[in-house]
């Protein structure tokens, strides 16, 4: 979940996002978009209920749904089954680009889908902060921020030149360097492979996560991104970090 300006922007929706919502007391009527990167289950089963309960809570406000063509299907099963009742519009905006490409504009940020490389159509996603006139004027050192999502996706040369120069990096993390080949044959990204691309991107700082499910270790991983790139942190559920 990324917050900026007071709404929330909901980045996949695994299995159990509303019950994590709740702990980390997110509000369901204020997430303004919901961007899903591609249609395996770990990344959106936790949706049809989360839109539920933005009906059961008195959602009124429209929300954007972003993700691949396939998402389209799935969210039109919904609304014929289960959303028939919901007092809000869900619009859906399908993803088809080779490159980025800005899909969403708030009053508090911008935001571009580009294409990963993984098994199936997947996209990442970047969030750039909107500065006011009059905030540039009054702060004219100031520099805006800047997040970039990236799961599930194999290493390919592009990437980093579409993250460059983000304040925060999320990058997948299934694998340590030492199942690289498993990594390669799944289409996810080792640790030195993320800590690479933080820092051909200039990124401030890395996130690391998507462990897979044998690795236990989560900050053996990071100490290994940490040998090529220094600033890495391996998140943890209802972690926080500041941009």
């Amino acid at each position: 979940m990324l917050s900026a300006g007071g709404r929330l922007f909901l980045i996949d929706c695994g299995e159990g996002t509303q019950q994590q919502m709740r702990r980390c007391h997110f509000s369901f009527v204020r997430v303004e978009a919901i961007f899903i990167s591609h249609i395996h289950g770990d990344h959106l089963f936790g949706l049809f209920g989360l839109l539920n309960s933005m009906a059961m809570y008195g959602r009124t406000a429209p929300l954007d749904i972003y993700g691949p063509q396939a998402l389209g299907s799935v969210l039109i099963f919904y609304s014929s089954f289960f959303g028939t009742d919901d007092n809000y519009e869900i619009r859906f905006h399908k993803l088809d680009c080779k490159e980025p490409v800005v899909i969403h504009t708030s009053k508090q940020l911008t935001v571009s889908a580009f294409p990963l490389n993984h098994k199936i159509e997947c996209y990442g996603f970047r969030f750039d902060e909107i500065v006011s006139e009059r905030h540039r004027l009054a702060n004219p050192a100031y520099i805006a921020k800047s997040y970039a999502y990236c799961s599930d996706t194999a290493p390919f040369p592009e990437l980093s030149s579409w993250v460059k120069g983000v304040n925060t990096l999320y990058h997948e993390a299934t694998y340590p360097e030492e199942m690289s080949d498993k990594a390669a044959h799944r289409f996810h990204s080792t640790s030195v492979q993320a800590a690479k691309c933080a820092a051909d991107a200039g990124a401030g700082r890395l996130i690391i996560g998507h462990y897979s499910s044998r690795i236990t270790d989560f900050e053996g991983l990071a100490e290994e991104c940490r040998a090529i790139f220094s600033n890495t942190v391996a998140a943890s559920d209802c972690d926080v970090f500041e941009i």
